[in-house]
């Protein structure tokens, strides 16, 4: 059992202790203890890596067909609960995780082996096959928390100007959301508790803005409105992926991982802003308006393509991708989500049906470069919009809640609610037109 400064409390499971003494017997001709061992630990790590129940279940089934077993799966959030019977005996057991989180780099890895399973479960011995996989796990972090803290400030700093902010604003949320997503990693790595991670961070990201905007107040005469922007620079820890994939969950009625999901983001986001809202409250800062931009529809297109790229990446470089995934991720993004604000500026749409059209286009546009790069669906389409989800909504909702102003924070929420609804609705449709197997219930 691996040693650590504290008494986990969950145990380890020794995965080799599941594998016969006999170092010749492939898995295919394996007992159904150890082929069902591999087949649960796939699924329990496709799980660490925060992908929805029906890619977990489907991969599953994909190496339980393949070793001729028939496998019954119940998902949530951090555990399965799974059967594999062999048409003589059947074997239970229930796993789970200690924390959840997003990983595609080993997403893409554990794909690529389920895809290669049938080519490799005849020759390949339990032993060797949970080697593999302890490989696979050590597919860690890719970057350093002083990269992802600059990915998180590159995120943010763009976000803030499809927000409506300026370049004094965009600098500001830069600081701070590179700071406080720096801190967060550090935390994270130490296995604190996500309640203090996620207060902390935030905390410290508010803190960092208002710090910078006294410096440049005082010494740039910078005008206080630019306060607005301190709602931006805490951004980057908005749950996007459990809010889309939750939603995507539910379409497939996986119910236990879909309200499961959507329970532990409402509770981030709960957390989130109820810091920022005291920080906010201590600091003086008040969630204005944005100053005008006064810029042609020409320029806000250009630059709206631009700072979507550079939020889609490095969000994406944040949920741990390599560099090429993280790049096709915002192309896509950065054209659906242009594609989202001129369908209100331009066509007059509302926010959540802007949302839904262009979540729609970037699930088709992944779908469509899937079948060329190999990357998984969901590494692609989930970053691409996660930059649409509207954080600033929610932490004003919050905000006026906290200063009883009832009618404006209901105006927010509800806001805020229909496009959180109209985002996986969009990959849903998507998924639906490109996707024979999910477009039935089977």
């Amino acid at each position: 059992m691996p040693q650590t400064a504290f008494r986990p409390n969950h145990m380890h499971i020794a995965w080799h202790d599941y594998t016969s003494h006999d170092t010749t017997l492939p898995i295919s001709a394996a007992p159904l203890r150890e082929k069902a061992s591999v087949i649960g630990r796939t699924g329990l790590m496709l799980l660490s890596c925060g992908t929805g129940a029906w890619r977990v279940r489907s991969s599953m089934n994909t190496l339980a067909e393949e070793l001729g077993l028939v496998c019954a799966a119940d998902i949530g959030l951090t555990s399965i609960e799974y059967t594999c019977f062999d048409g003589e005996q059947a074997f239970s057991q229930t796993l789970t995780l200690t924390s959840t989180g997003v990983n595609t780099s080993k997403l893409n890895r554990l794909e690529q082996f389920v895809a290669e399973f049938a080519d490799i479960c005849s020759r390949m011995t339990g032993e060797q096959l949970h080697t593999h996989l302890d490989e696979i796990e050590q597919v860690h972090g890719l970057y350093s928390p002083l990269m992802l803290g600059l990915a998180a400030a590159l995120a943010c700093g763009a976000f803030t100007f499809l927000l409506g902010g300026g370049w004094v604003e965009m600098i500001l949320a830069f600081f701070g959301a590179g700071i406080g997503n720096a801190v967060r990693c550090k935390l994270s790595k130490h296995h604190l508790t996500l309640v203090l991670c996620t207060t902390v961070s935030v905390a410290a990201a508010c803190l960092v803005y208002a710090g910078c905007l006294k410096i440049a107040e005082m010494t740039c005469g910078i005008n206080v409105q630019h306060e607005a922007g301190y709602i931006c620079s805490m951004l980057f820890i908005i749950p996007g992926f459990p809010f889309i994939t939750s939603g995507i969950d539910m379409a497939k009625l996986d119910m236990r991982s879909g309200l499961e999901r959507l329970s532990y983001a409402v509770m981030i986001v709960l957390i989130a802003t109820m810091a920022a809202w005291l920080m906010a409250l201590a600091l003086h800062l008040k969630p204005v308006d944005f100053l005008p931009l006064n810029l042609s529809m020409l320029q806000y297109i250009v630059f709206r393509l631009l700072t979507s790229f550079c939020g889609v990446f490095g969000f994406s470089i944040m949920f741990n991708s390599p560099v090429p995934l993280a790049m096709s991720a915002a192309v896509i993004g950065a054209i659906s989500n242009t594609l989202r604000l001129e369908l209100v500026d331009l066509a007059s749409l509302p926010p959540a049906a802007a949302a839904f059209f262009a979540a729609m286009i970037a699930g088709l546009l992944a779908s469509a470069y899937k079948k060329h790069s190999g990357f998984p669906r969901i590494a692609i389409t989930v970053p691409s919009i996660v930059i649409m989800v509207p954080g600033l909504y929610l932490y004003r909702a919050i905000y006026n809640l906290g200063m009883m102003n009832l009618s404006i924070s209901a105006s927010w929420f509800a806001s805020a609610t229909l496009i959180i609804l109209a985002l996986p609705l969009g990959l849903i449709f998507a998924r639906i037109m490109t996707d024979k197997m999910f477009r039935y219930c089977t």
